[in-house]
């Protein structure tokens, strides 16, 4: 019965037969969205998470790598390799951000990204990292092969994207902290231990 239903976009698709040079992603929100889709864990669906309080929309196709669980692996990899205490992963599958050239209207989609880089996050004292990418075959940015290719402009935005896109007016919230910015090859590290913290969490 099972496969007469839809897929959940976590646990029932792949990461990628190619994983971590092309990695499958699912989208779950544009920059033409004013509110924040987010997956529901439990049901797979696309819920409303916050409409946004401000201005500002996310600067990329923005979702998460399926079958990877941000745990202890890639916390440990983040504390090593910046001297920071990270305590633990945030607990979510492992975002992705993904550069493409054409507009693409919705979310709710799956494309083949490939990883450049990455920005790497602590949100509320806990790993949060976010995979830079772009689209497989993109006219434009499929030339962007490592990270030191991307305009600084547009690292910046993603940057402060991240760094406000959970404020509310009025309301004091836990900082967010952007420890550095990393390229494609600790990119591949991050995605592989996500895979690895996964298999530990949720089994082959």
């Amino acid at each position: 019965m099972k496969n007469l239903y839809k897929l959940h976009p976590w646990h029932g698709i792949e990461s990628g037969v190619k994983a971590p040079e092309q990695v499958t992603a699912f989208i779950e929100i544009v920059p033409t969205d004013t509110v924040k889709y987010e997956i529901d864990k439990t049901s797979g669906y696309l819920t409303i998470d916050r409409p946004q309080k401000f201005s500002n929309v996310v600067p990329s196709l923005y979702g998460f790598i399926p079958q990877t669980f941000c745990g202890n692996l890639v916390a440990e990899y983040d504390e090593k390799q910046t001297g920071k205490r990270m305590g633990k992963g945030d607990g979510d599958p492992l975002d992705i951000c993904v550069l493409c050239e054409r507009a693409i209207s919705h979310g709710d989609i799956l494309l083949q990204a490939i990883p450049i880089g990455g920005i790497r996050m602590i949100d509320k004292g806990e790993s949060d990292d976010k995979i830079i990418a772009v689209l497989k075959g993109d006219e434009v940015y499929a030339s962007w092969v490592d990270i030191n290719h991307v305009p600084k402009s547009v690292i910046n935005r993603l940057k402060h994207y991240f760094l406000t896109y959970k404020n509310i007016p009025g309301v004091e919230i836990s900082p967010i902290e952007i420890v550095s910015i990393f390229n494609k090859k600790e990119a591949h590290k991050v995605i592989k231990k996500s895979i690895k913290d996964y298999r530990r969490k949720f089994g082959e």
